[in-house]
């Protein structure tokens, strides 16, 4: 389980007289319970990824509490790391290795020996349907396929938690279809508690049990599809996240200066 509690992070943009405050994250609060998908919903710079980054300790909040299974990520990063599974995209991968390399790569930086790192691989490789990638080189795989191999690496390790930012960037119909598939799986047969970032309103409707819309930093609503449509009185989800995540001059910037 990942609990977030008012979490804010605030940047400096530009220097000088030019300088100005951003907050780039203002008060966000969500919970993603284990055996659910948890999606964070929003538009361009809406605060998802900042957030993400935060829960994986890449960068610190200003504010607010992180908890991974109970774990504080400020006070024991690595022990919270250890439970954490993150993938933030797919371009990571050492070109000169192949899948298989670079998965057990990734278990031996997590403490894992050899043996268990290689048999580890191949378990993934069943579960995503990647077995004959395993000993190709990574260099000229297909995005759908250095998405797996991703995936895997960020499995090695067998976290409970587990985190994607905005996954199924330029992925093709059938990558998308085979990654949606393999977290139904992750979910549904390890009970992973599965966190993803996107602004794809079909990704969220056909895989999401929880949805969290954030909007301007702030985390703005937060249920089912279902619970939030009722909310909105929308029967069209796109529609429901547009009336959650937007002013009114947001929605219709032309009608401003109308007579």
């Amino acid at each position: 389980m990942i609990e977030i509690e008012q979490l804010a992070k605030r940047f400096t943009q530009g220097r000088g007289r030019k300088a100005r405050e951003v907050r780039a994250v203002d008060g966000v609060s969500w919970r993603a319970e284990d055996g659910r998908i948890t999606g964070l919903l929003g538009p361009n710079g809406a605060g998802k990824t900042t957030t993400l980054r935060m829960v994986a300790a890449l960068i610190a909040p200003d504010a607010g509490r992180i908890t991974v299974d109970g774990i504080d990520v400020a006070r024991q990063p690595q022990a919270a790391l250890a439970r954490l599974g993150v993938l933030s995209d797919a371009r990571g991968l050492y070109p000169r290795l192949t899948a298989r390399e670079n998965i057990v790569y990734y278990g031996r930086l997590h403490g894992m020996g050899a043996a268990a790192a290689d048999a580890r691989a191949e378990q993934l490789a069943r579960v995503l349907e990647m077995a004959p990638l395993l000993d190709r080189r990574t260099d000229g795989f297909s995005q759908g396929e250095r998405m797996k191999t991703a995936l895997a690496r960020a499995l090695v390790h067998d976290p409970p938690n587990i985190i994607l930012d905005e996954p199924t960037n330029g992925l093709d119909v059938l990558a998308t279809r085979s990654l949606r598939e393999a977290l139904r799986r992750l979910r549904d047969d390890e009970g992973k508690c599965i966190v993803f970032s996107t602004h794809i309103m079909q990704e969220v409707e056909r895989l999401c049990d929880q949805v969290v819309v954030f909007s301007h930093g702030r985390t703005v609503a937060e249920g089912t599809v279902a619970e939030l449509s009722a909310r909105t009185g929308q029967s069209d989800f796109e529609e429901t996240f547009v009336a959650l995540a937007f002013t009114p001059d947001e929605r219709h910037p032309m009608a401003e200066g109308r007579s």
